[in-house]
């Protein structure tokens, strides 16, 4: 009997066990059908750990960017960007301070005439960025695939053959590109369409010429005490002209001269090689500037006293104003029924090509970034044809693209500034881009104080200028 019951017992132990393994196969099983599997390298699984990248720009909010954010996340889920807008006033300084104190920014914005300055600061795009990229396949039997892909960087001949000329002009240093654009802009011709209609003037003046200089007569008033209550142009003048640099240096570069010459030495008060009479186009661009401010002239039409230029086309007491595409939202903010309209800078007649002037912000990344790599990432998939056009539409802003400029060309507000991408340039490449307008304001409040000294001013100027260079 004690043996009966022994095997028995057996047996119902055994039905346990095999039991057990039975729910155990069948977890097993049911996990391995219907779970989700991961097959992820370490050095994958290092690439996909959560990051933060901190984006500081001056212009746009977040709303611009948030299209090409979230198309960025959703192929690289684990990399968020956290954006932030600075006031211009306040942007070098915290800038600064923050690099300082190692709490900057992974990307930053510089204008292009800042490469120089910071520099030091820049880690250039790399030859090639390796990126982790998560993939979800199988229907019943899920599984989460890492794949690291690398891919070769923007090359020096795609910067040139993508973007507009002025771009690799800024951007490139010894070989390696130091930023890229995601718009560039340029100095167009803004008029009051009622001060013009006034004065009877029925075209918009095209070139530097007579026919210019009889409009601007035409369309400056005086009151009864003598003072200048309408103002034809806002030329003359330095620090009451938005971009006087910008004017007085597009005016210069229009008119012969060379800037900077081969040896990058600056060369905007000399004469031309073979120049006839020892003309000195840059100097004869300034006196033709000052003019408009100056009293004895029958073109005055502009002093230092007058206001902002660009406030006083806002009030409505400034025919001719010359801005860039920025400057619409803030004239249709301050007067939305201000009747104005903006054609193509104005050109020297006769000139065999147009010459116009670029205003423009590169994208790059901070060399004290954990995350180079995944920063540079960002900004090249950023400025690609596909994903910038929604900041651009956004923004209003005109390309930095040729595959676009053709687009923009149908906007009616970006049409005049989109026409004269490929024809824009910069001059300036040297270490303080902003001390450099310092000095070109200096030089036009002297020229206008003693004219007979214009040439030394010049002179002078060059020499300071020359100093930030080096």
């Amino acid at each position: 009997m004690k043996i009966v019951k022994l095997i028995k017992i057996i047996m119902r132990q055994s039905i346990k066990i095999k039991l057990t393994l039975s729910l155990l196969m069948l977890t097993f099983i049911m996990t391995s059908a219907f779970g989700c599997r991961s097959s992820v390298s370490k050095e994958a699984q290092e690439k996909i750990q959560p990051i933060t990248l901190n984006y500081w720009r001056v212009w746009d909010g977040q709303d611009s960017f948030n299209d090409i954010i979230s198309a960025y996340r959703a192929l690289h889920p684990n990399v968020t960007i956290k954006y932030r807008k600075l006031r211009y006033e306040e942007y070098e300084q915290e800038l600064i301070n923050s690099f300082a104190e190692d709490r900057g920014p992974d990307i930053f914005s510089i204008n292009a005439g800042w490469v120089g300055r910071y520099q030091s600061k820049i880690a250039p795009l790399p030859p090639s960025i390796t990126m982790a990229y998560q993939t979800v396949t199988g229907t019943i039997q899920k599984q989460t695939k890492v794949e690291l892909k690398t891919s070769a960087s923007l090359t020096v001949q795609q910067l040139k053959d993508n973007f507009i000329n002025t771009v690799s002009d800024n951007a490139l240093v010894g070989g390696k590109v130091y930023g890229l654009p995601l718009s560039v802009d340029t100095m167009a011709l803004f008029y009051n369409r009622d001060l013009l209609n006034n004065a009877g003037i029925t075209s918009v003046p095209r070139y530097w010429n007579d026919e210019f200089l009889a409009d601007v007569k035409k369309l400056t008033k005086e009151n009864s005490d003598g003072q200048i209550a309408q103002s034809g142009v806002a030329l003359g003048t330095a620090n009451n002209i938005e971009r006087y640099s910008d004017i007085l240096s597009l005016l210069m570069m229009q008119n012969g001269a060379e800037m900077v010459d081969a040896q990058g030495v600056v060369s905007f008060h000399r004469s031309q090689a073979g120049a006839q009479n020892n003309y000195a186009p840059g100097m004869e661009a300034l006196r033709f500037y000052t003019d408009f401010a100056n009293p004895v002239k029958e073109v005055y039409t502009w002093n230092a006293q007058q206001p902002n230029s660009l406030q006083d086309f806002i009030n409505g007491k400034l025919a001719f104003f010359f801005g860039y595409s920025y400057h619409i939202p803030q004239i249709r903010a301050q007067a939305p029924r201000l009747n104005f309209s903006v054609s193509p800078m104005l050109q020297i007649e006769g000139n065999a090509t147009m010459i116009n002037f670029a205003n423009f912000w590169l994208e790059t990344v901070s060399n004290k970034s954990q995350y180079q790599n995944e920063a540079w990432d960002f900004i090249q998939f950023a400025a690609r044809a596909e994903n910038v056009k929604s900041y651009l539409t956004a923004a209003k802003h005109p390309t930095a693209l040729r595959a676009l400029v053709n687009e923009q060309l149908n906007d009616e507000d970006l049409a005049p500034f989109a026409s004269q991408l490929l024809t824009a340039r910069t001059w300036y490449h040297g270490n303080d881009y902003n001390a450099a307008e310092v000095i070109i304001g200096d030089m036009i409040d002297q020229s206008l104080v003693d004219p007979k000294q214009m040439s030394k001013y010049m002179q002078t100027a060059a020499q300071k200028i020359q100093q930030t260079i080096q």
